[in-house]
């Protein structure tokens, strides 16, 4: 009986040109995170629960893939990097001093969905101990320059402001559990129910007409002047329109668009929050963001922020990589495999390859498979070019 053996649901291989263009998106952001002073850490592909849970994680518990550990506890595979390394400057790196930038390439793990991969490659980075308009305006200028360094051809970049939808909530008097509600049923675009039943007494307030019109509150810089006629005057708004400015002036504004619906997870992000889109893809392909109360949940009390790349989702919005051609089969005879490394450590990579044969007809053999037309002899004789 043949025995097929299956990945599991939401992984695959990868093979070939796939492996090729996902390393040299990793290279490109890796050399560019360095160049702007971050340096690298990793962590663990598996972690204590219990650092997600008593953190206020954004990722759902659902959404985590657990796993059984020997000393009973209960663990889950990474499920974001920037949980575990606000751990690290919590501990390992207490000593060190602020503000630390830290960048991570490396692998996270969520359940999957409606085919959706549980294996997600990531690149970002973490700006640890700084807060203000220079920390924040840093980690989005790094987010466009990121993109644009994997060759990304038309993105942009929503920025939006976790203060803002707070504001607004909180000109309505309501209570911390019925704001929960109000913001899940402004993220789920759940608008009858919302105007029917939660706004509903609150009309005439200017907060309430911004809240129901909060998802459409999306484009250019002109998204900001709506907002203050809506809600007046907030500082969110106002901090925004200071980071625009900033923006405009070193050259950044034609990647920039707004965002104030952007509601997601209000118990994580204190600030600006921002995602990446770019054309091809169905999803955003850079989140990030202001976090200032995560860190301290480890016993360090300091502000963060910073920003993801979503390998997988930037490289399906790529032309496909093409793999090197093979052109020589080098077969070299017993004494040789000096010269014939030489030879293979001098071409472009991917353009030439050892023959592992024992005869010459059987490496004219191999090349004729292989598509290539000529084997390169070394032997007593020197070097020479045989034809398959």
């Amino acid at each position: 009986m043949k025995l097929t053996i299956n990945t599991p649901e939401g992984t695959r291989d990868r093979l070939f040109a796939e492996c090729l263009e996902r390393r040299q998106l990793r290279d490109r952001l890796t050399r560019l995170f360095r160049q702007r002073g971050f340096q690298e850490v990793s962590t663990p592909d598996t972690e204590f629960y219990d650092l997600y849970a008593r953190s206020g994680c954004a990722i759902d518990q659902e959404r985590m893939v657990k796993v059984a550990d020997p000393s009973g506890k209960f663990c889950v595979m990474r499920p974001d990097s920037t949980t575990p390394i606000a751990r690290v400057a919590a501990t390992k790196l207490r000593t060190v001093s602020l503000p630390q930038r830290l960048y991570y390439d490396q692998t996270v793990y969520r359940v999957a969905g409606n085919g959706a991969s549980r294996e997600v490659p990531q690149c970002g980075v973490e700006l640890i101990g700084a807060a203000g308009l220079k920390a924040d305006l840093e980690i989005v200028v790094t987010a466009i320059d990121a993109l644009r360094a994997c060759g990304t051809a038309q993105f942009h970049v929503e920025l939006g402001h976790a203060g803002f939808f707070r504001d607004l909530a909180s000109q309505l008097e309501m209570a911390p559990d019925e704001v929960e509600v109000l913001r899940l049923m402004i993220e789920g675009k759940n608008f009858a129910t919302l105007n029917n039943w939660w706004l509903s007494p609150h009309w005439g307030k200017p907060a309430c007409e911004a809240l129901e019109r909060l998802s459409r509150l999306f484009g250019g810089e002109e998204v900001l002047s709506q907002a203050e006629e809506l809600a007046g005057p907030t500082r969110a708004v106002d901090y925004l329109r200071q980071l625009y400015d900033e923006l405009s002036a070193a050259g950044y504004a034609s990647y920039v668009r707004f965002d104030l619906g952007m509601v997601h997870q209000m118990d994580y992000y204190t600030g600006v929050v921002f995602r990446g889109f770019a054309e091809g893809a169905g999803e955003p392909v850079l989140s990030g963001g202001r976090y200032d109360h995560l860190v301290e949940h480890f016993g360090r009390e300091t502000q963060a922020t910073g920003f993801g790349v979503d390998i997988d989702a930037v490289a399906r919005t790529l032309p496909e990589t093409s793999l090197p051609q093979l052109r020589t089969v080098v077969h070299y005879e017993p004494g040789y495999l000096a010269q014939a490394l030489e030879v293979i450590d001098s071409r472009p990579a991917g353009t030439c390859e050892l023959s592992p044969c024992r005869t010459l007809e059987s490496s004219r053999n191999l090349a004729r498979d292989k598509g290539v037309k000529t084997v390169l002899v070394l032997d007593k004789a020197g070097e020479r070019m045989v034809p398959v």
